[in-house]
């Protein structure tokens, strides 16, 4: 095996390197990719812009990227499901402890959970990289490398969509057309949504949703007022939607979701904004409209995979730019102008291929 491991490392705030670790040996519940797809996320982006996320802050420099999926090369001792070849998606994070959330098959909510480029950890935007067994998912043969990097963001859609309660002939309105969005739309679809409507700045992202299955598509303005919006989107539907999944984190347009949504209906709040926000509570209350949070996700990589290979879902067209791993910094410019929706970086050297 080439000893070269080429890493995208954030060192700190604005200071985005490309630089060779160590390649690392499996622990006995571990298995060592060789990585293949990276999808870039915006908190990649944001990390590398601000040095932070929250409460989460970057003290030492990390690997990025967490979307992704690789060819295992080497297995642990104790690894018994996974072999030498095997094409897998990665589930970025790993409970490090068995706690209430991890017994109540919440793990995503362990306030120790390890998660890929989430500081302290390091993420797998890199040529080789190990991970605990169990958090990797054999793809069938048809499923491609992209498609399985595409499971992460296809998970929050997957975990939005069950915190809604969408099921067959629900109507939804979704905030925000960009890739948690549009993967919150194909989901919607999935699970039976009869109509969907979708808003966004820009025309060019709804045109995309419109291809993948928008009923309705409606383009906004930042000026915009939030129960003018409201009105609209239930004028295009005929009536109030009855579930919201507001995926921008922006004021207005959470003001729109709750003001928009009907009587006895829920808005998910998928986009991270500010940590406060003004918002329309008593309307919400008076009206018994339910509003519940998202944190990432768990147990969705099944799903996802079970929907990718039945061809129930198609994430392909979410893919704009592929660059090879050696470009990674040209690709990060790329995503934060917010050029196209997904960009897909290629660690392998002899395999560029979707």
């Amino acid at each position: 095996m080439a000893q070269e491991n080429l890493s995208v490392v954030l060192h700190s705030q604005g200071d985005l390197r490309l630089e060779n670790r160590p390649v690392p040996e499996p622990g006995p519940n571990e298995v060592l990719l060789q990585m293949h797809s990276v999808g870039i996320c915006g908190s990649d982006v944001h990390y590398w812009q601000h040095g932070r996320i929250g409460d989460f802050v970057l003290k030492k420099p990390m690997v990025l990227g967490h979307e992704a999926a690789g060819r295992v090369l080497k297995v642990g001792s104790a690894v018994k499901h996974l072999k030498s070849g095997d094409r897998v998606a990665i589930e970025p994070g790993v409970p490090r402890e068995m706690d209430e959330f991890f017994k109540n098959g919440r793990y995503n909510l362990s306030p120790s959970i390890f998660f890929c480029a989430t500081p302290p950890d390091d993420g797998n935007l890199c040529r080789y990289y190990t991970h605990n067994a169990n958090f990797c998912y054999k793809l069938p043969d048809h499923v491609t490398f992209e498609e399985g990097a595409l499971i992460e963001p296809l998970s929050v859609g997957i975990h939005a969509c069950r915190r809604a309660g969408v099921n067959l002939g629900s109507t939804v309105f979704i905030c925000g057309a960009g890739p948690i969005g549009l993967v919150c739309l194909v989901v919607a679809k999935a699970m039976g949504a009869s109509q969907v409507v979708i808003t966004d700045l820009s025309a060019e992202r709804l045109k995309v949703a419109r291809e993948l299955g928008a009923d309705f598509q409606l383009t906004v303005k930042r000026t915009d007022g939030a129960q003018q919006l409201a009105k609209r989107v239930e004028n295009m539907l005929g009536a109030q939607p009855q579930v919201t999944i507001e995926c921008t984190g922006v004021e207005s347009s959470i003001q729109t979701a709750i003001y928009g949504t009907r009587s006895g209906g829920v808005v998910v709040l998928v986009g991270l904004g500010a940590e406060m926000a003004t918002v329309p509570l008593i309307n919400a209350a008076v009206r018994e409209v339910d509003i519940r949070g998202v944190f990432r996700y768990c147990n969705t990589w099944p799903m996802a995979i079970a929907m990718l290979a039945s061809g129930q879902v198609n994430v392909r067209p979410l893919v704009t730019h592929r660059f090879p791993l050696e470009q990674a910094v040209a690709a990060f410019e790329t995503t934060r102008q917010g050029l196209g929706i997904k960009v897909m970086l290629k660690c392998d050297k002899d395999d560029q291929n979707p």
